[in-house]
């Protein structure tokens, strides 16, 4: 439409870049001018503000021009130009449709030969595996017919194996071993992954399927340790990559959940010698070495501000206590409201079975900190430091709410990921006679 503005953008590693942007004139046309700053093939896509993006191909060797409707309706756009954009067009086209049938294909032969009533009728089922299998080569020989020397001959299939995780994990479990195995042979340092737009797609897509791979969690846990193990093979050879892509995979990793992914991966590249990580992701890593199950929790000092019905501690150490449950958080902090304050309900059913709270606030004005705090039972302290707060950096803190469970002794003997863990934690553990 007139006056549309109208982006173009690439990517770098898990981020975009625009190229250009400008506004389609009255004839419905524009173009854009750019000096992209690497003579490598790369992904860029064409949006809108209101549209999803329309990928192209981009290489020093291949002129692009496109004529259509709008980027809205990639039906309606047609390839002038560009041989390898064709084929890519020509394969986004297709391959979605050959997904949705074996998808019902395979749909079909669990019927036939788990249903008794069908089981028996070899002739289909002999139709409908022929019919998979056919589906499948010719897919195949699509990607295998490209010119090698094209970006898109690579782009593809890596493509075709993001893609269809979700699929293969609904539908064609069979296929989950051999896309897992597919996962763990990515280069992470190839320049053409960089440039591709799947990296980020690529991690994420990885870790979900061996979240939803049908198995034990602690063998998701083996499973995900052994690709960790298999993406350092090649990121300890380039730093600048491996403290990209570790830094968004942790992250991903503590989103989700997956606490012993995400210790491990902390300890294999903070024990990695041969390579450098920055300072500030050595730091966030380093929670997972000083403060992880079995070590000793540093001592507190309760210089000011502590509220508690005990006035004389000035210490954690002079909480006489069998368990205390350290929890960080802050009023800012979204989640510590919805988290914090359920603390409050469990705290009378908790002290009763020897567990004792302090909450340490990332608050920096009084005001904010009393009155976030003051429907609270249990200890409250704030230096107002936030994130440079000694009590904070002592243990490592990079986020909100973090929690430890210590013992008397301020051993470490778990990091709960919510409320709801910590009380069940109390029900198995505190329990009459399991104490």
């Amino acid at each position: 439409m007139t006056g549309e503005l109208v982006r173009f953008e690439t990517f770098q590693g898990i981020q975009s870049l625009t190229l250009d942007s400008v506004k389609v004139d009255t004839t419905g046309a524009f173009t854009f001018t750019f000096t992209f700053k690497t003579d490598k093939p790369a992904i860029g896509y064409l949006i809108t503000a209101a549209n999803k993006p329309y990928f192209v191909i981009l290489d020093k060797n291949e002129r692009i021009r496109l004529k259509g409707q709008h980027i809205g309706y990639p039906e309606s756009i047609q390839i002038m130009e560009g041989q390898q954009n064709q084929a890519f067009a020509n394969y986004a086209a297709q391959h979605p449709r050959r997904e949705q049938a074996l998808s019902a294909w395979a749909y079909l032969e669990k019927i036939y030969t788990m249903d008794s009533l069908f089981a028996t009728q070899e002739v289909p089922t002999k139709a409908i595996q022929a019919e998979k299998t056919r589906i499948k080569k010719e897919d195949q020989a699509y990607l295998d017919s490209l010119n090698t020397t094209w970006y898109v001959s690579w782009y593809l299939p890596l493509r075709r194996l993001v893609s269809d995780v979700s699929t293969i994990a609904q539908y064609r479990t069979e296929e989950i071993p051999k896309t897992i195995t597919a996962f763990r042979k990515i280069d992470y340092t190839d320049e053409r992954l960089y440039r591709s737009g799947l990296l980020k797609d690529a991690l994420e897509n990885h870790f979900w399927l061996l979240e939803n791979s049908g198995r034990s969690l602690d063998s998701v846990f083996i499973e995900m340790k052994v690709s960790i193990d298999s993406m350092l093979l090649y990121l300890v050879k380039n730093e600048t990559r491996l403290n990209e892509i570790t830094d968004y995979l942790f992250d991903l990793l503590e989103r989700h959940s997956l606490f012993e992914a995400s210790e491990y991966l902390a300890l294999k590249v903070l024990n990695e010698s041969s390579c450098t990580i920055n300072s500030d992701l050595a730091k966030q890593l380093e929670t997972y070495r000083a403060m992880k199950k079995g070590n000793t929790a540093p001592d507190m000092d309760f210089k000011v501000n502590l509220r508690s019905s005990n006035t004389k501690i000035k210490k954690l150490s002079e909480i006489k206590s069998p368990y205390t449950l350290v929890v960080f958080g802050a009023s800012w902090c979204e989640t510590c409201k919805e988290e914090v304050p359920k603390i409050a309900n469990f705290y009378s059913k908790w002290k009763g079975k020897g567990l004792e709270v302090v909450y340490v606030s990332l608050d920096q004005t009084k005001e904010d900190f009393e009155q976030f705090t003051q429907p609270f039972p249990f200890i409250s302290y704030c230096d107002y430091g936030k994130w440079n707060s000694p009590i904070v950096t002592n243990y490592y803190v990079f986020g909100t709410p973090t929690m430890f469970l210590l013992d008397s002794k301020r051993e470490i003997l778990l990091r709960p990921n919510s409320i709801a863990q910590m009380d069940a934690w109390v029900d198995l553990y505190l329990a009459k006679g399991n104490k």
